[in-house]
């Protein structure tokens, strides 16, 4: 009996031994693929926030990583691309954090032009609720073009909150944490471009290698409905 169990335990420890293997097999088999896809994927934002007949430098590997936790959401670095043409600085586009989403971190790129104007605002990452917060995406709905072209006025711009705060920007209905929480986060990183633009252009190049930063993940759904009121 006692020699069945052991044959039966190293038969078990065999099994998962193998499943660990092959997980670990495949990992490495498709770690190429996987971060060509997520550039892929980061590069397509980029562009539609800073079209490439705005820029004929490598946005991707012109990148330098920050560390500004009040502005940017999180107190790891984020990384901040810059755009030039001839030379010339003309965007930014920094990826920045709304920790106080309705379900936890909203994750986005924001693009300003050096003359501290929103170029656009796209999400890469949230799990906010399917058919209320989710209108933070651009496939789902268009209210975040709702920042382009905007600018920020001073360090106090009362025009930068919901509506419903007395504000310029549309709420959705049954859901204002959400929209509430993505505004504030695309002032604060719109006032620190502004504030420190020079000192992000001439910063080192250093944001390689970054792909455990899930800079262009898949946005997720998998949220049960709430209502965010």
């Amino acid at each position: 009996m006692l020699t069945q169990m052991r044959r039966n335990g190293l038969i078990l420890a065999g099994f998962a031994l193998a499943a660990i293997v092959l997980v670990m097999l495949t990992q490495w088999l498709t770690q190429d693929r996987i971060e060509s896809q997520q550039r892929s994927e980061l590069m397509t934002t980029l562009n539609a926030l800073i079209p490439p007949n705005q820029h004929d430098n490598d946005l991707y590997a012109d990148c330098t990583m920050v560390s500004a936790p009040e502005a940017l959401g999180l107190s790891q670095p984020q990384p901040v691309y810059r755009s030039r043409f001839n030379g010339v600085p003309n965007a930014l586009a920094l990826r920045t954090t709304a920790p106080d989403g309705y379900s936890g971190n909203i994750n986005m790129l924001v693009a300003v032009d050096t003359q501290g104007v929103v170029q656009g605002v796209r999400v890469l990452s949230h799990r906010e609720t399917p058919g209320l917060g989710d209108k933070i995406e651009i496939r789902r709905d268009d209210w975040i073009l709702s920042f382009d072209g905007q600018s920020v006025r001073g360090d106090n711009d009362p025009r930068w909150q919901v509506r419903r705060d007395g504000g310029m920007f549309d709420a959705f209905t049954g859901a204002t944490i959400t929209p509430r929480a993505v505004v504030n986060a695309v002032e604060r990183t719109v006032r620190f471009a502004n504030q420190q633009r020079d000192m992000l252009f001439n910063a080192p190049a250093n944001c390689q290698p970054q792909d455990d930063q899930d800079i262009s993940g898949p946005l997720s759904d998998q949220v049960e409905y709430n209502d965010e009121r």
